[in-house]
């Protein structure tokens, strides 16, 4: 197995590896860092949880601290852009931890906050910007920001973008990028957008996959709760107060639905918050700091703002609501068991969606074990939404044609047949 005291990174950057106590690179550490090292392009397919933010701020950071350059106003010299406010805070986060004692500038860009912080930053000059798509194109739009001497432009979580409808902010940055740069796309999914974005955006590139996207981690351990609707919250609730919960992130579909949780479990003496995209960057930076600290032990999410946590320790993660794609099970319960623990994943199912269970359990080829145990369980079965034909109508049938209209036949023509009869 590699060492990162065999990767060829500069004295300080091992230093602050040490201090975080890592000894050895994750899979997709090994791979990538060698082939960015050498500036190679970089296509990589990654779990949450992976280690890929180290995979490319060690590169990234190691290439700056070889080749010092006076900052230019409004230009930075690497662009990394992600797609919510916590990761790109996230990643932030880790480069000051990589980069200690170097000296190197960087700034986190994105909306909710003033933007004067921000443009007086870029106007003194930046190593790195960490972005989200929506700031930096106003920032783009006032001329507050150039990218033509970008060095290095990394596009995380790629698929998300896609997601959240920012595939056209990406491609309008993109256009103002120079050629000569090294680019990193990094996505859990590789969806058609992405593969085509891929192609226009990478040169021969180096292909690093570390985990099947229809993969499970092993050390989860799933279970399915069927019930109705209305006993979700009296479910969730008897989970939290006689299990063995130290953190537990709970999934709901909706922003509301978010809130709507975190007040009944409030009524109930557990102390909770929530983070979507109505609250203020202020409250959903309180949130998370307080979950990270364990002042509170449960945190509610939805789908999107939950793509920047990164805690180690959570042990359960529950679905309150299952998420109608698949591929959004995986990526949910991927955020326990880290570093090596065991974790669980708990989801509850009405009979609403019992569909979902059916897409979830194909994708991930595994049947989920369900709680038949539980005081609120029903016995819901699979049934098969109708297939609608041509027509509209249900079932399987091919539609019956329409019979064709008889055309009317012209005074003219009606004479001239008259004539000739």
């Amino acid at each position: 197995m590699i060492t990162f005291n065999e990767l060829n990174l500069q004295p300080q950057i091992h230093e602050a590896i040490k201090m975080k106590g890592y000894e050895n690179p994750t899979p997709i550490q090994a791979q990538a860092i060698p082939e960015l090292l050498v500036g190679k392009d970089l296509l990589g397919i990654a779990q949450t949880g992976s280690g890929k933010t180290a995979a490319f701020s060690l590169p990234i950071i190691n290439h700056l601290a070889l080749n010092p350059k006076k900052l230019e106003a409004k230009s930075p010299r690497v662009l990394i852009l992600t797609p919510t406010r916590e990761l790109a805070t996230q990643i932030d986060g880790s480069i000051k931890t990589y980069s200690q004692g170097m000296n190197l500038r960087t700034k986190v860009i994105f909306g909710g906050v003033g933007a004067t912080p921000q443009v007086n930053a870029l106007r003194s000059g930046l190593d790195i910007v960490v972005a989200t798509p929506g700031r930096l194109v106003d920032l783009m739009g006032s001329k507050d920001i150039k990218l033509d001497q970008v060095e290095i432009f990394v596009l995380d979580e790629a698929d998300r973008m896609l997601d959240m409808g920012f595939i056209h902010d990406v491609k309008k940055m993109i256009a103002r990028l120079p050629k000569n740069k090294q680019t990193l796309l990094f996505s859990a999914t590789m969806p058609r957008d992405i593969e085509d974005l891929a192609k226009g955006l990478l040169k021969n590139p180096k292909k690093v996959e570390v985990t099947p996207e229809s993969t499970t981690v092993e050390k989860i351990t799933q279970t399915m709760n069927y019930l109705k609707k209305d006993n979700k919250v009296a479910l969730l609730t008897k989970i939290i107060q006689e299990q063995d919960i130290t953190s537990a992130l709970v999934f709901t579909r909706t922003k509301h639905g978010a809130d709507r949780v975190v007040r009944m479990l409030e009524k109930e003496s557990i102390k909770a918050a929530a983070i979507h995209g109505n609250k203020s960057q202020n409250n959903r930076e309180r949130a998370l700091r307080k979950f990270r600290e364990g002042e509170i032990k449960i945190l509610v999410a939805t789908d999107i703002a939950a793509r920047g946590i990164d805690v180690s320790h959570i042990s359960h993660v529950i679905n309150y609501n299952l998420p109608e794609d698949p591929k959004s099970y995986v990526h949910r319960i991927g955020r326990t068991a880290r570093a090596g623990r065991e974790g669980f994943a708990i989801s509850f199912c009405d009979e609403q969606e019992m569909n979902h269970v059916h897409t979830i359990e194909k994708h991930i080829r595994k049947k989920i074990t369900v709680d038949t145990e539980q005081p609120f369980h029903e016995e819901l079965t699979f049934s098969p939404r109708p297939v609608r034909g041509r027509d509209g109508r249900r079932g399987k049938g091919k539609a019956k044609a329409k019979p064709k209209k008889k055309l009317s036949m012209s005074k003219k023509a009606r004479r001239r047949r008259s004539f000739k009869g």
